[in-house]
């Protein structure tokens, strides 16, 4: 995908375009199309999300035409008009054209920074497909994609840090799109190391005999199973030597969960590849953050590993121990996340100093029943920190929900044969949560729970079947902001 700011109103060499218009301002400039005729028939009357293909005449050429509504100019959300666009430009890649624009500078839509933002970040991301194994597709010519405006050098600096969200994005969904035979602890391990070679951070991984120095006995619980050793990686941004604050992210690494010894069905294994979408967020954020070269100093850490069967499983019943000190009663292997989440946790607040630390993860089914796949689920002890994260998300066109943190939740994790049950039962999304916030040293903390958002089970707007790399743009504001 090639994508340009283009200072003309010449559309004679295109071979598609996209007119996004608004429907209280019916109107293009120097385009002969006839809306007024297309509002009257009631086949196009640029409501929000409705989208018209269209064939003009420009010059000795045909031209597909694509309208694109985005409803009443003040109703238009970033989330909204990032679908929006991106639908108008799956339309013109069905047609199959590679010569195509965007057309701004028509006096219909403001030339503003978020436009431009939403229109590079949109079509990257709905351009994207995984079709890695496909042993019978053709490669295809390059998408060029110009957007018309006025004052091109205006907004390059935009067009730059848009397509930096828009790739990073990309790299989250391949990481998690990756069959589980393929993208395993060592493999992963090994892509960040490219990743941060690439980006500009540091990489640092431990291996198993590291691992079990540090005493991380919950991670290794769920990890001795599988033949593949699991990989704690470590990633460091230093963009701000003159300060010691640091801003911690955890992401949740199960590269494959099986669920264990208390087994998945068959339906539930399948994607259990997109396990790691908390891991695939905080890499995708740290390529962000390093690439834009953000002013803020961010460590990352993934414990990555397998949920697997194997005579050496750990078993419901059991008692382990934690690299924080406390023990846990092991009431299902299938919560399996939070116990590598905690020992992640603990390492990062104790070993790498950060002053404030989210973790986000693939955690509950729970988490979709309270917010479905249209947002995420979030807890936090701090209000400030969470608005901050809240704020990232809207800039993203992405949503999170707060969830409530009750006194009577706090106690459902307790155990009266060990400290900490891994199994509290209702609300799982918020008791999964404080388990994890169990071992966040006291520190203003958010956990971010993308259960339902991490995976699309089909393509839509800017999402494409897969994962989503949901939170990757987020976390780059709240870094940036």
């Amino acid at each position: 995908m090639k994508i340009s700011l283009i200072e003309t109103k010449e559309i004679n060499k295109y071979d598609g375009l996209i007119l996004p218009v608004y429907e209280d301002k019916l109107e293009l400039d120097g385009i002969d199309i006839p809306l007024d005729k297309l509002k009257k028939s009631k086949r196009f009357e640029a409501k929000l999300g409705k989208t018209y293909k269209m064939t003009i005449s420009s010059g000795d050429k045909l031209v597909e035409v694509v309208l694109v509504g985005l409803g009443k100019k003040d109703d238009i959300s970033y989330r909204k008009l990032l679908n929006t666009l991106a639908d108008g430009f799956r339309s013109l890649k069905k047609e199959n054209i590679k010569n195509m624009a965007l057309i701004f500078n028509n006096d219909n839509i403001e030339i503003n920074d978020v436009n431009i933002k939403a229109a590079v970040e949109s079509i990257i991301m709905a351009d994207y497909k995984f079709d890695d194994y496909k042993t019978d597709k053709e490669e295809s010519e390059e998408i060029s994609l110009d957007i018309l405006v006025d004052n091109a050098s205006n907004f390059e600096d935009v067009k730059k840090e848009a397509m930096i969200l828009a790739n990073s994005n990309i790299i989250a969904r391949n990481l998690v799109n990756q069959p589980a035979n393929i993208m395993n602890p060592l493999k992963l391990s090994e892509d960040v190391k490219k990743l941060g070679e690439e980006k500009g951070f540091e990489v640092e991984v431990l291996g198993l005999s590291e691992i079990k120095e540090l005493k991380m006995d919950a991670y290794l619980s769920v990890a001795k199973a599988s033949a593949i050793e699991p990989k704690f990686i470590i990633m460091r941004y230093k963009g701000d030597s003159e300060n010691e604050d640091i801003l911690g992210y955890v992401g949740k690494g199960l590269t494959y969960d099986s669920g264990g010894l208390s087994i998945k069905p068959t339906s539930g294994m399948v994607t259990m590849k997109s396990d790691m979408g908390g891991a695939a967020a905080v890499i995708g954020a740290m390529c962000a953050i390093s690439e834009a070269k953000v002013k803020r100093n961010v460590v990352s850490v993934v414990a990555a590993c397998e949920n697997m069967i194997a005579g050496n499983s750990y078993r419901p019943g059991d008692i382990i121990n934690s690299m924080g000190g406390k023990t846990i009663f092991i009431g299902n292997t299938d919560a399996e996340g939070r116990l590598t989440l905690i020992d992640a946790m603990n390492y990062i607040v104790t070993k790498e100093n950060v002053n404030k630390v989210l973790d986000i993860a693939t955690l509950t089914g729970a988490a979709i029943y309270c917010t479905g796949d249209a947002a995420s689920a979030a807890i936090s002890n701090d209000s400030e920190f969470f608005m901050d994260l809240d704020n990232s998300f809207k800039l993203s066109g992405e949503q999170i929900w707060r969830m409530p943190i009750f006194d009577e939740y706090k106690e459902l994790i307790k155990h009266e044969e060990a400290d900490l049950t891994n199994t509290a039962g209702n609300p799982g999304t918020v008791t999964a949560g404080l388990f994890v916030g169990e071992f966040n040293g006291d520190l203003p903390w958010i956990h971010v729970d993308i259960a339902g958002t991490a995976f699309a089970k089909k393509g839509n707007g800017i999402l494409s079947k897969g994962g989503t790399g949901i939170a990757v743009r987020p976390l780059y504001y709240l870094a940036k902001n």
